[in-house]
């Protein structure tokens, strides 16, 4: 007999039990329709890419992150590390076949070979959205918004966007002289919140001196709220520009929206204040290279430890890299991985087991075929229906559905077939009554789900 081989996966990647799919399953499901409410359309792209392709597009530290390795044909690949930089490639290459601006949302896997931690895994899923083939303030409000609407639909309670302007902090560093050390500073800031308290000076300092380290601090520390803090960095930064304008204008349509939607909730009686939602907040920079104007960051309140469940960012050269068609474009990504932890934490999640609303329980084998018919009957009436597979003890058939969460139990046996009807069983505290058909059965477990 050969050895047994040992079951286990690799560090940093995981098994989805069907509790956790289905509820990443319903997040997804939720943050779909969020996303064509924009007017955004799916696409996908392959998870190999040439290392060409991915390598130098996200930064050093990404680089060292990025699965590569000779496939079969000895080609040099590699596994994409996000969903931004196989989309410029996309873009690229399609860009004759689409319409601009185009805006796309792409739910995959990713991987990146970094150290893992809570709420972070080499193997996870992102849910991208972005609008590409304009430079408007609008298309960077849209992805705000987005991000809003896409969290509040998700029910995960207060939260925060964090946004600021790339091109804003480099023109605070080039008055200051150390343009030449930008990509330094902004990675180092960039870190901050992984850093102990006081770490990030000497960090600094070593680079840049200690003194404009210490003005690089007072910089990203924020000062009142969003336009007392846009003052304060357009005053260190030399003043207004195209950077703050941008940042002002976001600001005043996100507030606009979010007046009209208070208007709206008014009106229903239900409250709301979107007054706090978007936070100025200048030390947000984001790790990856190709990021030249806004970027944002989305944080929970309740869970603040956890990180950025959301990120992303103007990227207007990214697509140079492979065409000379100007591309700029704006998006983010929601980190379902990280988001899903924090969810469990906070006890948010549904709980639920499975999909299905009555299980067709196996009473006897003569009954088979006309157990399969009320399946597809319950089914093209709007119900989930499963029909068990063989007989079997009660109690084990029972357990099964309580193990799936399966709500009702459907019964036919010689018992109710010579009476002329079905015994619908509420699984959820054994409650049994008699219905005369299936249709009155699908009324009945309908009437109880309150569907």
């Amino acid at each position: 007999m050969p050895d047994i081989i040992e079951p286990r996966v690799l560090k940093g990647f995981r098994d989805y039990l069907p509790e956790a799919e289905i509820e990443r399953s319903a997040l997804t499901d939720i943050l779909e329709k969020v996303f064509r409410s924009f007017g955004f359309v799916p696409i996908d792209t392959p998870a190999l890419e040439y290392a060409e392709i991915l390598l130098g597009k996200g930064g050093g530290e990404t680089d060292k992150q990025v699965y590569r390795f000779k496939d079969h044909g000895e080609r040099d690949v590699a596994l994409r590390f996000d969903l931004t930089v196989p989309f410029a490639r996309f873009m690229a290459e399609h860009v004759d076949e689409l319409y601009l601006p185009f805006r796309r949302y792409h739910m995959a896997k990713v991987w990146r070979g970094e150290n893992t931690q809570r709420g972070r895994y080499r193997e996870f899923m992102q849910c991208d959205f972005d609008i590409v083939g304009t430079d408007s303030a609008m298309a960077d409000t849209d992805i705000v918004l987005l991000i809003r609407d896409a969290f509040e639909a998700l029910g995960v309670g207060g939260f925060k966007i964090r946004i600021n302007h790339r091109g804003l902090f480099n023109r605070f560093l080039a008055k200051l002289g150390i343009e030449a050390q930008s990509a330094f500073v902004l990675r180092t800031v960039d870190k901050k919140d992984k850093l102990d308290e006081g770490a990030l000076l000497p960090l600094l300092a070593e680079s840049i001196g200690e003194e404009k380290a210490a003005l690089v601090l007072e910089y990203i520390t924020p000062s009142g709220g969003f336009l007392e803090t846009l003052a304060k960095l357009e005053g260190l930064a030399g003043g207004p520009g195209p950077d703050s304008e941008r940042l002002r204008s976001i600001h005043e349509a996100f507030v606009a929206s979010g007046i009209a939607l208070a208007w709206n909730d008014a009106a229903t009686g239900n409250a709301r204040s979107d007054a706090e939602t978007l936070v100025l907040d200048p030390g947000i920079t984001r790790g990856l290279d190709y990021y030249t104007g806004v970027v944002f960051e989305t944080r929970l309140d309740a869970m603040p430890e956890i990180g950025s469940v959301c990120g992303g960012g103007r990227y207007d050269e990214l697509a140079s890299l492979y065409t000379t068609k100007k591309l700029p474009g704006v998006g983010a990504a929601i980190g379902l991985d990280r988001l899903l932890t924090a969810l469990e934490s906070l006890g948010k999640t549904s709980g639920k087991m499975g999909y299905s609303d009555v299980l067709i329980l196996f009473i006897e084998d003569e009954y088979a075929s006309r157990y399969q018919q009320f399946a597809a009957l319950l089914r093209r009436m709007g119900l989930v229906a499963e029909v068990f597979p063989e007989k079997k003890k009660l109690g084990l058939q029972f357990a099964y559905a309580e193990k799936k969460a399966i709500p009702f139990g459907l019964i036919l046996g010689s018992s109710e077939d010579e009476k002329g009807v079905l015994t619908l069983k509420d699984l959820r505290n054994r409650d049994s009554l008699e219905v005369a058909n299936i249709s009155a059965a699908a009324d009945a477990i309908r009437e109880r789900l309150g569907t």
